[in-house]
């Protein structure tokens, strides 16, 4: 298959790793944005490979792991107020502060689990007596689709759908995980599928400004020991651009189409960050034009607030300062069938894929 059995190639992903070895001659730590790269890495048994002097940091780039519990809660009260909540799977269950939406299912909630958020708009048509919501969560890969329901929802006239907004954009995280006084980053490895939207332009700022190489990468053994040594390669020398490893499926300018979509629907505001908090501008609010279409200010539940978990650290995870076997509950009370937090029930987050792919680490 073009373009990916060609970089799960055993044989030249040793090549690159090999190339690591003899080019690093310090130790260099290195962050992976995307929790798709972080289960790679694990999985893959790539981490155990890497030369001692690069280690690698899992960074906040999982959707699930940073929508903030009070969002979670927020759904499981529209469900419980008779609305019909769409969501993707991977959000069913996210533990809240009392249930996840799976358990509100559970007890009468009509939950609806989707492949895309354009099914909810044809629920919504299909039910004109019923309110449908659909939890949008994610980052800028999932924005254009989102957005795209409201569209087609305005111009079909339905007043009965609309969004809980949760999306969150990757270059504010990684400038607030820099302007972290325990921030001990010095590379990063870009997430392509948000790249594949975006392109490369807010990335050279970033590059620039705190004089740090930035390196998109793909998910596969072979794209993500590419990523690395070109990262250390930079590293050793001292340079510090963006260089793009994914351009089979990244483009500078990005999806020119897709960006237009969320341009015409959403705008950039503040946004919550599970077990990290408020980061000034790094999500997207529905604009004033589709402000029918919030489901916060149209249900009211916009002030429901909720603590996280006391015993669980995944803002330090998310921020790289520590690591998910550091955690005093990791795979104790903390474990998939019973999760403290949702780095360890997303198919993505880190504290899941240690679980699953590195069981040497549970005690």
């Amino acid at each position: 298959m073009k373009y990916l059995n060609e970089y799960r190639d055993l044989e030249a992903t040793k090549g690159y790793l090999k190339l690591i070895e003899n080019t690093v001659t310090r130790p260099w730590n290195i962050m992976e944005i995307c929790g798709g790269q972080t289960h790679g890495l694990v999985k893959n048994g790539i981490l155990d490979l890497l030369p001692e002097h690069v280690q690698m940091i899992h960074g906040p780039g999982c959707p699930v792991c940073v929508t903030p519990m009070n969002l979670i809660d927020k759904a499981v009260e529209l469900l419980e107020n008779g609305i019909i909540v769409c969501s993707f799977g991977d959000m069913v269950r996210v533990p809240g502060s009392k249930k996840s939406l799976l358990q509100a299912k559970a007890l009468g909630g009509d939950l609806r689990i989707l492949y895309s958020p354009l099914e909810a708009v044809q629920i919504a048509r299909q039910n004109p007596d019923k309110e449908v919501v659909f939890f949008a969560v994610g980052f800028e890969t999932t924005a254009p689709a989102n957005a795209l329901s409201v569209l087609h929802a305005k111009k079909e006239g339905l007043t009965n759908y609309s969004i809980l907004v949760s999306h969150v954009l990757v270059p504010p995280a990684m400038e607030g995980i820099l302007d972290d006084e325990l921030c001990n980053i010095q590379a990063f490895l870009g997430a392509g599928h948000v790249c594949a939207i975006m392109g490369l332009d807010e990335y050279y700022p970033l590059a620039e400004k705190y004089k740090i190489p930035i390196v998109i990468t793909g998910f596969e053994p072979l794209d993500l020991v590419q990523g690395i040594y070109m990262a250390v390669k930079q590293l050793e020398k001292g340079t510090h651009i963006v260089e793009n490893q994914y351009a089979r499926v990244v483009r500078e300018e990005g999806n020119i189409a897709a960006k237009k979509v969320i341009q015409d629907v959403f705008e950039v505001g503040d946004r919550e960050w599970r077990g990290i908090g408020n980061i000034p501008n790094s999500g997207y609010v529905l604009k004033e034009a589709y402000r029918a279409f919030d489901a916060e200010s149209k249900f009211g539940v916009g002030s429901i607030q909720a603590p996280e978990h006391p015993d669980c650290i995944a803002g330090e995870i998310l921020r790289g300062i520590k690591k998910p076997h550091q955690c005093s509950q990791f795979g104790k009370a903390c474990n998939p069938a019973n999760p403290l937090g949702a780095p360890m029930v997303s198919s993505e987050g880190a504290c899941a894929a240690y679980y699953h792919f590195a069981s040497d680490l549970i005690s």
